[in-house]
């Protein structure tokens, strides 16, 4: 069996002898959750699913990032779920960074191997299940779904990020460039979930400051980020949270492209009061 392009968590402990320094930190306007920090005793579980487990990368926060969660599910053979969301205001997204799953989305089935990516409207039925021989470890971002008088609702899809041909950022040679799933003009969506790439050597060449919140998982490689006031090394396996507004800018650090998936919430008016 070949190994997976993308990284993903298998748990375990470190051992006793191992130094506590680490490079996890929580601020004020961003967190980094490193790959060693995702370890047995960190893990979560879920009511409705088998054989299953999960990593918590973020979770709405009031005065920190507030419109959405995301996942690490790690769910082995035999395991899934027929009542796998229990909010019908949640939409989702899954992506799978390891192994292979089947899906069913209503009535329909598909079969989700690595670079696998279903987006899951709020209210559909769906049911998740591995079938295979080995765990199966998806991403699962959800957010609630703000609907628009007058835009249709989006409609659930499936496909695989090795089946989109990556839009290159102008005036960058393609040596930064996004995997859209969605297009951006398309308002019945209020998130995306994106891929990244950059080449090695390739940067964010401004601070990026903006209203979108951020997750940012490192898929593959290694580069130096700049979150709000610090430069701070991340590679494969790294998960970094941005608040709204946080400032965002990065060095690919190679040998190879440095790769993340990446949440924003968009396309929807600012919200003026809480109901």
């Amino acid at each position: 069996m070949t190994s997976s392009s993308y990284f993903a968590p298998e748990g375990g402990h470190p051992p006793q002898t191992q130094l506590l320094t680490d490079r996890a930190v929580f601020t004020e306007a961003y967190a980094v959750i490193p790959k060693g920090t995702m370890r047995d005793i960190v893990t979560s579980y879920l009511p409705f699913w088998d054989k299953t487990r999960l990593w918590v990368l973020s979770r709405p926060l009031s005065g920190f990032a507030e419109t959405f969660s995301q996942y690490i599910m790690e769910v082995q053979p035999g395991g899934g779920s027929q009542r796998p969301e229990t909010d019908p205001l949640a939409q989702g997204v899954l992506f799978v960074v390891a192994g292979s799953m089947t899906l069913v989305i209503e009535g329909e089935l598909h079969l989700l191997e690595e670079g696998g990516y279903a987006y899951l409207p709020a209210g559909c039925q769906w049911t998740l299940k591995n079938e295979s021989s080995g765990p199966v470890r998806f991403h699962w971002v959800r957010k609630s779904y703000e609907a628009v008088d007058g835009i249709d609702t989006p409609t659930a899809f499936v496909t695989n990020e090795k089946e989109i041909t990556p839009n290159a950022m102008p005036g960058t040679d393609g040596r930064w460039a996004t995997t859209r799933f969605v297009e951006p003009e398309d308002l019945r969506h209020d998130m995306h979930v994106n891929i990244v790439t950059f080449e090695p050597g390739a940067v964010i060449p401004f601070a990026e400051t903006h209203v979108m919140e951020h997750g940012l998982y490192v898929l593959e490689g290694k580069a130096v980020y700049r979150l709000n006031r610090d430069w701070v090394e991340v590679e494969a396996g790294d998960y970094m949270w941005l608040r709204a507004f946080c400032p965002q800018a990065c060095y690919a650090g190679g040998p190879g492209k440095f790769r993340y998936l990446l949440y924003k919430d968009v396309n929807r008016h600012m919200q003026l009061r809480r109901s």
